[in-house]
């Protein structure tokens, strides 16, 4: 007798049925690998570190693409002396179509400003207001000049992808002091995404709970917070108790599943978000006068200034790490650099500087790590040329051989240059701080041992920090 549809259903329920289930999750990776199986469990409650770490927050700001160090924050004399002139060495080109030897000085001035005299162009006239409170790293090294190389380098540390990035290593090491907002949030830039996507935010093979959360750049920042009409009030506080209480259910019958956990979680997460992360994104009850300091009066400077006050707004509320990024290489002057460059910086200036005074005179400053800077810097030498005299169209090539960055709060010393470059800004020669040194030494203010803070994957420890010969640089910290 055939069965009939309703009997072969039912007995294949735990066949082909189970097959499909089986199929999605191990599609989103929800199955558990035999390594996973036992007693993991991951959360974002605090987490004490392994020692004493004066950091308990972070706020980055990285732009892509290589702000020129020696029209920024590194005057070269002897690079104006030579200028027009034949570069006296070997150059390290990345583009070696558009490459030449014509060494090119900065167009711009450079003054010296605060108790500590630092030089800095004239296109930063608000980050020469806080160079008593930053310290600026010339000596930055990372070697790989290839964009997606480099930014892998300073995010994940490593010069290839799928690798969890520095603030997904932050929130698993110590988790968050806000149970109610992301603990690792990512503003990203009206003008694009950055390049490389999302990878700039990912949690690699650490469980999904450790990734970045996108904060759009305009409204609504964070969409659908808001609930349907027909479930607002107790409604929906009925049926997320229930819904709840399923997922507990089922994940209790799959003990081990890391992922499976990690998606409740951030399930949970957004329902409490509708809230908090309303309130923490409203700078409408800012004073005039803080919205003045961020450039919110000036439209040249409004949008980057806007994200700067979200980001001190979301570390006030316990947010371990935010990420802010400039749009899809904007720094990146291959060519056009004389119109380009000032015009990145009159986008970000006023913001940054903004960030540390707020974050300063709130008293947040000395637990809130500030970071500037990008994946390289350029060379030294003129770039794209085409055969024409006119400079007004030329740009500088990628240079990860040494570049600049500053970093604020923390536990870094105020007021503080460290390192050099050659005379030409193309090598760091002195006090070399290469990619893998700043994250030991990042670490180290957050309390954590750079050996220490590892995820158990393929049977083998893996960790941020993986070059044996990484230091902190004890040079630069308080």
């Amino acid at each position: 007798m055939l069965p009939t549809r309703r009997s072969f259903l039912n007995r294949s329920a735990y066949g082909i049925g189970g097959i499909a289930l089986a199929t999605l999750l191990k599609e989103q990776n929800l199955l558990a690998s035999p390594e996973q199986i036992g007693p993991r469990h991951f959360d974002l409650k605090p987490k004490a570190p392994h020692g004493f770490g004066q950091a308990k927050a972070m706020i980055s700001m990285f732009m892509q693409g290589g702000p020129s160090h020696m029209d920024l924050f590194d005057p070269k004399p002897e690079l104006t002396r030579y200028d027009g002139k034949d570069f006296p060495g070997e150059v390290k080109y990345d583009d070696a179509a558009g490459a030449s030897r014509e060494c090119m000085g900065s167009p711009w001035k450079f003054k010296k400003h605060g108790q500590c005299g630092m030089d800095v162009s004239e296109l930063l006239p608000h980050f020469s207001n806080i160079v008593d409170d930053v310290t600026l790293i010339r000596s930055m090294h990372s070697g790989v000049n290839n964009h997606g190389q480099a930014i892998y380098a300073l995010l994940n540390g490593q010069i290839t992808g799928g690798r969890p990035t520095l603030g997904s290593w932050l929130t698993y090491g110590l988790g968050s002091e806000n149970q109610d907002l992301p603990a690792y949030v990512a503003l990203t830039d009206p003008r694009g995404l950055p390049v490389l996507g999302v990878d700039n935010w990912s949690n690699g093979w650490l469980p999904s709970l450790y990734q970045g959360t996108v904060i759009r750049p305009k409204e609504p920042r964070i969409p659908n917070l808001d609930a349907p009409l027909s479930l607002q009030g107790d409604a929906q506080a009925r049926y997320l108790n229930f819904v709840q209480r399923l997922n507990r259910e089922h994940l209790e019958a799959r003990p081990g599943e890391a992922d499976l956990e990690a998606r409740i979680q951030s399930f949970e997460l957004a329902a409490r978000m509708q809230t908090a992360a309303k309130e923490a994104l409203d700078i409408s009850k800012e004073s005039a006068a803080t919205k003045k300091l961020y450039g919110l009066d000036n439209p040249a400077a409004a949008e980057f200034g806007t994200r700067c006050l979200i980001a001190r707004r979301l570390v006030e509320r316990g947010v371990r790490c935010v990420s802010l990024f400039t749009g899809n290489q904007t720094w990146d002057n291959h060519q056009n650099i004389r119109t380009l460059l000032p015009a990145a910086c009159l986008y970000v200036d006023q913001g940054a500087a903004a960030l540390v005074i707020d974050l300063k005179q709130r008293g947040l400053l000395d637990t809130t790590i500030v970071h500037w800077g990008g994946e390289m810097g350029r060379l030294p030498v003129i770039q794209n040329r085409s055969g024409s005299k006119d400079r007004t169209t030329v740009g500088r090539d990628h240079n990860t051989y040494g570049f600049s960055m500053w970093v604020a709060g923390g536990g870094f010393k105020a007021g503080h240059i460290h390192g050099e470059t050659d005379d030409f800004g193309h090598k760091a020669v002195k006090d070399v701080v290469n990619h893998y040194d700043y994250h030991a030494t990042l670490l180290h203010l957050f309390g954590l041992d750079a050996k220490h803070l590892s995820y158990r994957r393929n049977g083998t420890e893996q960790v941020l920090v993986e070059n044996p010969q990484a230091r902190v640089v004890s040079e630069i910290l308080a």
